[in-house]
Formats: C-alpha cells, structure tokens, sequence
C-alpha cells in the first residue's frame, strides 16, 4: 500500500487548523489504497521517511526560517534517507505572521538536496487561516494523496 508521510510542527491553533486541513484532504474517503502517517516533526525518523512514497511537510515560519523542530527532522534523516528517497514528492504548508518567504526558501533548499520533486506549489498563509486558506490546505493534502495513488 502507498504511504504519505505528514511531518509537521504544529505550535498554535492557527497551524492546528492547518494540519486538520492537511489531513482531512489526505484521508478523504474518495482515495483508495493509501495510509497516511502523521508525526510531528521532533519525533519523525528516518525509517518513517524510508518507509514512505511520499511526504508532506508542514511549519510555522520563525523568524524568516522553518521551525527549528522541522530543521532537525531534516537534520536526522539527512544522511540515511539521501539515495533511498531520490525523486520522491514532496508537498509544504507554511503559516507565518508577517512573512514565509524565507521558510519555503529553505525548506525548498533542503528538499532540493535530498533530490525530493517538489509536487504541489506550496501553502503559506500569514495571520489567521481563512475559509479559502484551510480549502488550499485541504487541496494540498488530497493533491498529494490522490498523486501518490496515482503515481
């Protein structure tokens, strides 16, 4: 069976919302044989990154930058995950306050390295999540589980 893996950092209602979005797009009943696993970013591991087909990543911007928590997920399954993962797709979603340019820079900077194909554009979301926001969210995780399922 395919799997998405959702790896997140979730540290408010505003990003809360997002990732029930996220996952209320990714498990909807009408895809078919698809497991989708989510773990928050500090306790994801490189054998959830192996195991899976694909990948969903989601953050707060901090400061012009991903969470330090999705930092170090991308820190521990660096190395382990390099060749085995090549050509994966992969997905974002980003909420910010004022800005998420820099994060989507450097989430898309290590996603190059690891030779991941970005799959969908990404979701980024400044202040308070909106009735059109959370639907980009939802599209986002249905995108990539329908294009797993696909694939």
């Amino acid at each position: 069976m395919t799997r998405l893996l959702v790896v997140h950092h979730t540290t408010s209602p505003r990003l809360q919302a997002m990732f029930e979005a996220v996952m209320s797009g990714a498990t909807d009943k009408a895809i078919e044989d698809l497991t989708v696993v989510a773990r928050p970013a500090l306790a994801a591991t490189a054998v959830d990154v192996l195991e899976a087909d694909g990948y969903l990543l989601g953050t707060p911007a901090n400061l012009g930058y991903m969470s330090g928590a999705l930092k170090h997920f991308f820190d521990q399954v660096y190395y382990p995950c390099l060749d085995a993962t090549a050509r994966r797709p992969y997905g974002l979603y980003i909420h910010g306050n004022s800005d998420t340019t820099g994060a989507v820079r450097a989430v898309e900077a290590i996603a190059r390295g690891l030779q991941w194909r970005r799959a969908q554009a990404p979701v980024t979301v400044l202040g308070d999540p909106g009735r059109e926001d959370l639907q980009a969210c939802w599209e986002l995780g249905a995108a990539m589980a329908a294009g797993l399922t696909l694939a």
